[in-house]
């Protein structure tokens, strides 16, 4: 009897107070939009009671063929450690037993189906020969904002970018057999349907400003987007002022957008758990991210 009454106490404070804590270990293999999830998750996943314990094989810009060309050197040489001069790819592999691996293609190769295959059949045998117990999956990053240059050089609009991003990375979750992270999803369903809206700015205007005039508003923005930079002239030797801008790089909302969507996919749990919200976003905002990310999630469950 005293045995059913524990067991029945126990399944109430489950009721009560949510699924079990959990801890999982994770290790990406990517570039700087990895990078961002690291920002946010770890507080994220302990405002819900759980912990997550995150490392990086990360470069900055690198796409999937370089990773696999830098397996190879190591392989060949072991002296040749790329990953911040320390490690090779099986020393990241080798030093925890991982839950999950991610992957990802170099946002600028994002688009290209053509950029993904051999190099992620590749990386998925080497994860599993130095990581077994890991489960893989690919991480769909996002299209650029508006006004990063890249667009216009291809072309291509900013949804554009986005439909042939989606289809590329499906196309290699199927060719891998793996389940994918759909931050790039979220983001751009949070652009469309965020209450305040982002507004283009009108490109040549901007050229006629100067220090310190207001640059043009980042309210509703997901990239790190404008700022007054200064620099050093190598012809004068004098610090100017210039117009900083990344339309790429999530900013603290995108980053906060992405944590979620990583803890609601790799914990399993409803995004309404999460409690933090980081300085700079209001309550309001941050739900809105938190539904946001539960809405692709559930999405790609069905």
């Amino acid at each position: 009897m005293t045995g059913k009454l524990t067991l029945s106490i126990l399944a109430a404070a489950a009721l009560t107070f949510g699924a079990a804590a959990k801890e999982v270990k994770l290790l990406t293999i990517g570039n700087s939009f990895a990078d961002s999830a690291f920002k946010f998750l770890p507080k994220v996943a302990e405002s819900a009671g759980d912990k997550v314990i995150m490392d990086r094989a990360n470069i900055g810009g690198c796409p999937l063929d370089k990773h696999w060309k830098l397996v190879e050197k190591s392989e060949q040489d072991p002296a040749v450690k790329p990953y911040y001069r320390k490690y090779t790819l099986r020393d990241k592999l080798e030093a925890q037993k991982w839950d999950f691996v991610t992957i990802q293609q170099a946002s600028h190769l994002s688009w290209k189906p053509e950029s993904y295959m051999p190099y992620a059949k590749n990386l998925q045998e080497y994860v599993k020969k130095y990581a077994p117990q890991a489960e893989l999956v690919i991480q769909q990053t996002w299209a650029y904002r508006f006004d990063d240059n890249r667009l216009k050089s291809w072309k291509m609009s900013q949804r554009e970018m986005f439909d042939k991003l989606v289809d590329a990375y499906d196309q290699a979750a199927a060719g891998l057999g793996i389940r994918l992270i759909p931050t790039g999803e979220a983001v751009q369903l949070a652009r469309e349907t965020q209450p305040v809206k982002y507004v283009e700015y009108d490109r040549e205007a901007l050229k006629s400003l100067k220090y310190p005039d207001p640059l043009p508003s980042e309210a509703g923005s997901f990239a790190v987007g404008m700022s007054w930079g200064s620099r050093k002239n190598k012809a004068t030797g004098e610090n100017e002022r210039y117009i900083y801008n990344d339309p790429a790089h999530l900013n603290d909302r995108g980053r906060y957008l992405q944590a979620c969507v990583w803890y609601g996919f790799f914990f399993d749990k409803p995004t309404s758990e999460i409690k933090f919200v980081p300085e700079g976003i209001t309550e309001e905002d941050a739900a809105f991210l938190r539904a946001t990310a539960q809405k692709v999630l559930d999405a790609r469950k069905k």
